[in-house]
């Protein structure tokens, strides 16, 4: 008997995107990465390509079984769909047959997507010329890569309103083959580069024409809205963020639901938020400086107190102290005050959120900062470094870091100023 391949699986959404049961014939069982792909002969589940994300949903078998479909994918090699289920293969052999239900909300929500899409790509491209490049369906958004360097809001406002009005129009959206060569003189907006004998061309009635194998709507009013987020520079042109139908009305409410509760935490009403968040910010702002203000002082005090009773080694004062309480900020602040001097070593370490050591001396003295502070980190096994005269490093601990400053003092030589 001469070898013959098993047909290609029929693919019923390509004529009806609303049929989601069907009766069908398993075709093959196979396992693969774990699972079991299982290849029909017609089938209503839609694979993963061109962008938009697979269908789920379920096989009832003839023994009365319930299998999840998981994950539906496209056979690179033989055009297969392959069905990936959570079962075992002796339950979906050869020649049986099953009734397959798409899971019908995840399918409304990819027709309201992709369908959304088309009239997205088309209003950009009739207002602005711009192509879309590439179409990304994601779980909670989605985007278009659009040929072009930039895109302003106000053509983001304008091509949502256009996109808007086609919806609110409630125009029909037809299935409809076509040649190559036919579709050619079509007004296709984008012609695949693979050669087919015939393309399948959604035709959104008197405002987009486009070759495309996805699920869609019957009529741009069931697409319900489409709202834009946001866009963005990518290395291929501008990508803009959207969602369409169900999704618009979710983002919109968890947007709003947002807005709310920041609304509420300042006393205001949901349209003054940007005007009370830049006034905090300009308040924190304001904080922050008059804290550097205070801080300064209470460095330059310090470092008074601290010189007066400095330990005086040659002609070196040695500034050695460890606060547990305060931060790398305040220490270098401090090591930058004491080292206005004229001959003074300060050895420095805080406690604080993340212990740390700061080695700084008055410049032109005869030390090695840098060194001692690599010393002393790789004695800890931490990191730091810096210059001759100023240098930063980590420790584990605050009794480590007070550690490693009596230690960085006892290597402190004896050496005049000169």
């Amino acid at each position: 008997m001469p070898w013959r391949r098993v047909p290609l699986t029929e693919r019923l959404y390509y004529t009806d995107s609303f049929l989601h049961e069907f009766e069908a014939r398993v075709l093959a069982a196979t396992v693969a990465n774990g699972r079991v792909a299982v290849t029909l002969d017609r089938s209503a589940f839609y694979p993963t390509s061109g962008g938009q994300v697979f269908d789920t949903g379920w096989f009832s078998s003839e023994n009365g079984g319930r299998l999840r479909v998981q994950e539906v994918v496209e056979d690179e090699q033989s055009g297969d769909v392959l069905h990936l289920v959570e079962a075992e293969l002796a339950v979906l052999p050869a020649g049986s047959v099953i009734r397959g239900a798409i899971d019908v909300e995840r399918r409304r929500d990819h027709m309201q997507q992709h369908s959304g899409q088309h009239v997205l790509s088309a209003a950009f491209e009739k207002l602005y010329g711009m192509a879309t490049v590439s179409f990304h369906m994601g779980d909670e958004s989605c985007t278009i890569d659009l040929a072009s360097d930039a895109v302003t809001p106000k053509q983001m406002q304008a091509a949502e309103r256009l996109a808007n009005d086609i919806i609110a129009e409630d125009r029909p959206v037809e299935i409809r083959f076509a040649t190559p060569e036919e579709a050619c003189t079509m007004g296709v907006r984008k012609i695949p580069a693979a050669e087919r004998d015939k393309l399948r061309l959604i035709d959104i009635r008197d405002f987009d024409l486009n070759a495309c194998g996805g699920t869609h709507v019957g009529s741009t009013g069931q697409i319900g809205a489409i709202l834009l987020r946001r866009a963005e520079k990518v290395r291929q042109g501008v990508r803009v963020e959207f969602v369409c139908g169900f999704r618009a009305v979710a983002t919109a409410r968890r947007d709003f639901e947002t807005l709310t509760e920041a609304a509420a935490l300042f006393s205001t009403h949901i349209w003054e938020v940007p005007q009370q968040v830049r006034k905090s910010q300009d308040e924190i702002k304001a904080a922050q400086k008059a804290q550097h203000r205070l801080l300064e002082e209470v460095a330059e005090l310090q470092a008074e107190r601290m010189l007066h009773s400095a330990e005086q080694r040659g002609a070196q004062k040695l500034v050695v102290q460890y606060f547990a309480d305060r931060d790398l900020g305040f220490i270098k602040m401090l090591a930058q005050k004491l080292t206005k001097n004229p001959n003074v070593v300060a050895l420095l370490a805080c406690g604080g959120a993340q212990a740390s050591l700061v080695f700084a001396q008055t410049p032109g003295l005869g030390n090695d900062m840098g060194a001692l502070m690599k010393q002393s980190v790789q004695a800890m096994g931490t990191r730091g470094g810096g210059n001759r005269d100023m240098a930063q490093g980590g420790a584990p601990d605050a009794q480590r870091a007070e550690s490693a400053v009596m230690q960085a003092a006892n290597a402190i030589a004896s050496v005049d100023s000169d």
